[in-house]
């Protein structure tokens, strides 16, 4: 009966895990279709501040993504982990957490300080 249970609640955080892994790569791959899509508006704009927007747009959408993944990780060690799976998500969350702040504080940062428009030369 035990190993039963057992078998069913390990296959159950199988598939939780491979859902939520699925879904953090389908945001990051939804960000950068909208980034590509904001990427080739710009081309035919003249918008100076309008890359930095792209590019603050696509990173929530890897921010969100790798939250989705971390958390997918998380859950591949929740039942009687190994030594070496700890190590190994100790490294993956490092890693991604080190991400994910240097994407946030850059954010933070574009929204603190928005581009300014280049001023425009004075034609003769």
């Amino acid at each position: 009966m035990f190993e039963h249970s057992e078998a069913f609640i390990i296959s159950s955080i199988s598939w939780l895990r491979l859902i939520i892994e699925s879904i953090g790569a389908l945001v990051i791959a939804f960000g950068i279709l909208v980034a590509v899509i904001g990427f080739i508006r710009l081309l035919g704009s003249k918008q100076s501040d309008g890359f930095t927007r792209v590019r603050i747009n696509f990173a929530h959408y890897l921010a969100l993504g790798l939250e989705f993944q971390l958390g997918a990780d998380i859950l591949s060690t929740a039942v009687a982990p190994t030594w070496e799976q700890i190590g190994k998500l100790a490294a993956i969350a490092v890693i991604r957490t080190g991400l994910n702040y240097f994407l946030m504080r850059e954010m933070n940062e574009a929204h603190e300080h928005p581009p300014q428009p280049a001023a425009n030369p004075i034609h003769k």
